[in-house]
């Protein structure tokens, strides 16, 4: 068995500001988060380091990158998904009922936004070809909520709005495959140890 782990890392705290999405980066308190998920992969043999093209997701992941010397590779497929046009501004319990509706309806979005099914089409050609290039590696990809969820949807369908909601910021999901063929996912991220972890230190 060829074995590759995409460990997906979801960005650590980041203030939203509105017409901000690819350029805010992360809060005080989310760059104490970014180098505690360094210590978690201190141990892990690191070969390929992911994020998508938003400023938040490279800041989580960059000490990580800084520890292990690997250069960030970043790309535009990976970005967050927009359930509505980002010029337009809505409340946000309006969009967890969009979110929630468009993993049930793939095809469903607000105006302007991005459906499940397009989100999925233009970011799976991507994780797909990283399982090509780098076959038995360790990937690490700074990733966002939304599409990290969408992306674990389309090889199991159990992943959805609920798990969505649980997720925390930042959270390590580890995606094993034999070639193209996932194997399992599993949550790798202790907060608590790791917050524990940093506090003694």
């Amino acid at each position: 068995m060829n074995t590759t782990v995409i460990y997906m890392v979801r960005h650590a705290e980041s203030p939203f500001v509105f017409g901000a999405e690819r350029t805010r980066g992360l809060s005080e308190e989310g760059h104490a988060a970014a180098k505690r998920v360094a210590s978690y992969f201190e141990t892990i043999p690191v070969d390929v380091i992911c994020a998508s093209t938003y400023e938040r997701t490279k800041q989580t992941v960059q000490p990580t990158a800084d520890a292990h010397g690997i250069p960030i590779e970043q790309y535009e497929e990976l970005i967050e998904r927009a359930i509505k046009d980002q010029t337009d501004k809505a409340p946000w319990e309006a969009l967890v009922v969009a979110i929630r509706e468009s993993f049930i309806n793939h095809e469903y979005a607000l105006k302007g936004g991005e459906t499940t099914r397009q989100a999925q089409e233009r970011a799976i050609p991507c994780i797909k070809q990283l399982l090509d290039t780098h076959q038995g590696k360790n990937i690490v990809i700074g990733t966002h909520g939304n599409i990290m969820t969408i992306i674990m949807n389309y090889y199991d369908p159990s992943y959805g709005f609920d798990f969505w909601e649980s997720t925390s910021k930042p959270d390590i999901y580890a995606m094993t495959f034999d070639g193209q063929t996932i194997m399992g996912i599993e949550r790798v991220w202790k907060e608590k140890d790791n917050v524990e972890l940093d506090e003694r230190n």
